[in-house]
């Protein structure tokens, strides 16, 4: 599916099945935002299943990424911005999944613009998320170091030996083809949007929407005791912690984060 946001192109994902539909009028509309340097793909295990379980379901290419035209969008405060413009293009209010810098997306954008968010899941994310110098200077580079190193970190062991949900798939090698996909410039300012975003605690200390938080257990990115002071911000948070995880269990154990996902959008309609 393509949009208009700010005059330019979104590309998105429905799981093939159009969220314009008449009889999902009224479902919930549900916007899949991706990590740096990723693209829309992250979600393939959860976006068709959204959409066939009376939901409309829309993972994007955020700003210069994937499908998207540019260009990208350089800091977290801005790329909020931008996703409260998207859920106003789509007549919002919209639930907001994010993973890494799109959870830092999805939290500052309901902490923002409460208004347009009606609530948010946020996935491998932390308080702060800095960047390994060796990482940040490769993206800087558009080094095909970068996409290695973040490929190796962000997997859980059995992973990075080849287990995979998608049969015949390597779960890094994948990873690693998405992130060597990403047009040249915007990994690096990705990287150093995440690093430089030092609002996540005060906006997990105002948000009003319900919240899920999903935390891989062995994530190395972004470690179990860095969400601990969002935790601590938004007691009021569901929390799920999935053993065999790392920093990308939408990908690694994606049948439980379909779980998860069922469950937050069945709280909110009970």
């Amino acid at each position: 599916m393509k949009f208009q946001v700010d005059d330019l192109t979104v590309n998105a994902a429905t799981g093939a099945v159009s969220i314009e539909r008449d009889e999902v009028a009224d479902a919930p509309l549900v916007v899949l935002l991706h990590g740096a340097g990723m693209d829309r793909t992250v979600w393939s295990q959860q976006t068709r299943w959204l959409a066939h379980h009376d939901t409309r379901a829309l993972a994007v290419d955020l700003p210069g990424h994937g499908g998207s035209e540019g260009p990208a969008i350089t800091s977290i405060g801005e790329l909020a911005a931008w996703t409260a413009r998207l859920a106003e293009a789509l007549g919002g209010p919209v639930h907001l999944v994010g993973h890494s810098m799109g959870a830092f997306i999805a939290l500052e954008a309901a902490a923002a613009t409460p208004d347009r968010i009606a609530s948010v899941v946020l996935v491998g994310v932390g308080a702060a998320m800095p960047v390994h110098p060796d990482l940040q200077t490769a993206a800087d580079a558009d080094d095909p170091l970068a996409a290695a190193l973040m490929a190796g970190w962000m997997h859980g062991p059995d992973q990075r030996f080849g287990l995979n949900p998608t049969p015949g798939m390597s779960m890094t090698g994948t990873s690693r083809a998405v992130i060597e996909a990403c047009p040249p410039g915007v990994l690096g300012p990705d990287l150093a949007a995440c690093a430089a975003y030092g609002g996540a605690v005060d906006a997990a200390t105002v948000l009003t929407c319900p919240v899920t938080i999903i935390l891989g257990t062995l994530d190395r990115m972004t470690p179990r005791k860095a969400a601990q002071p969002l935790l601590d911000a938004m007691p009021s948070a569901t929390i799920v912690e999935l053993p065999d995880s790392g920093h990308a269990p939408m990908m690694e154990e994606p049948g439980a984060v379909r779980r998860v996902l069922g469950d937050h959008l069945g709280r909110l309609a009970a």
